[in-house]
């Protein structure tokens, strides 16, 4: 590793243990890092990592290939190939970057599958990669939202996603196993039911017909994980109106905008699934916090 800022450099990196899999946070100004055929051989954990740029620029070569990096993208490498690297800052920030670590063998595809897309670049804001991205930085700053018991459910899911996302560049997903795809495709309905909870018009039916699938291979979905449509759809409007109630700024908001705000169209639908929910009126929460 090397930097022209040798002399103050200054960086902080935040690393959140998942057993196998580990989610790092860095922070750092101007950077080059090489890894060299002697360095693999003197220790080599055979890792993939992938790269999200959250700020700055960022340049990678592996497999002789060449790849440019700006905020927003991704880029998949492997530690047991030679790779040069270089990162900069855009003005006086520092570079913003979160990098996943997991064990090649951990990953549905062949050795050959994921160094076919090592050292290119990945747009995070498109298909599997942008759940990967979205739910990658969520883990990576809200560390606390989650119990120690939940790291094998986080690595599972960091470990589809990414899977897929490698999958969906290379157009092999059929070389994924039956359970990975559904998990992925049970996250890719569940975010966009998150994403269209203001409209009174989602229904199951509505979420199946923009998934191209039937309402009973919908619900199929949802059963064996021990959920249901409907339910978890309720679930989220009423989490988003528990947190509105809740927010000082919206204070003089009427309980019934917030409820509509999130779908609900009428209001004594919403005070009864709020109450039974949380055990108290709209207005009682509202008080009472």
């Amino acid at each position: 590793m090397g930097s022209d800022r040798a002399a103050d450099f200054e960086a902080s990196a935040r690393v959140l243990n998942l057993g196998d899999v580990q989610v790092s946070d860095m922070a750092y100004p101007m950077l080059t890092v090489t890894r060299t055929p002697r360095l693999i051989q003197r220790s080599d954990p055979g890792y993939v990592q992938l790269s999200l740029t959250l700020s700055g620029n960022m340049g990678l070569t592996q497999f002789r290939r060449h790849t440019l990096l700006g905020a927003g993208d991704l880029a998949v490498y492997s530690s047991s190939e030679p790779f040069d690297g270089w990162a900069s800052p855009e003005g006086a920030a520092p570079v913003r970057q979160l990098l996943l670590h997991l064990p090649r063998a951990a990953l549905p595809l062949t050795g050959r599958q994921v160094d076919r897309l090592a050292a290119t670049r990945i747009p995070g804001g498109e298909g599997f990669a942008s759940l990967l991205s979205q739910f990658l930085a969520h883990v990576a700053r809200h560390p606390w939202q989650f119990a120690p018991q939940d790291a094998p459910r986080l690595s599972t899911t960091l470990v589809d996603l990414l899977g897929h996302t490698i999958a969906q560049r290379l157009d092999a997903m059929s070389a994924l196993p039956p359970e990975s795809r559904e998990r992925t495709l049970l996250l890719r309905v569940q975010e966009f039911i998150r994403r269209h909870l203001p409209d009174p018009g989602l229904t199951p039916a509505a979420v199946a017909a923009a998934h191209h699938m039937s309402p009973r291979s919908l619900h199929r979905l949802f059963q064996r994980h021990g959920l249901t449509v409907a339910s978890w759809i309720r679930h989220q409007r009423l989490e988003r109106c528990r947190r509105d109630l809740a927010n000082p700024r919206l204070a003089a908001r009427p309980i019934q905008a917030t409820a509509a705000t999130w779908g609900f169209s009428r209001p004594g639908d919403f005070a009864r699934a709020f109450r039974s929910a949380y055990g108290v009126s709209p207005s009682e929460y509202r008080y009472k916090t």
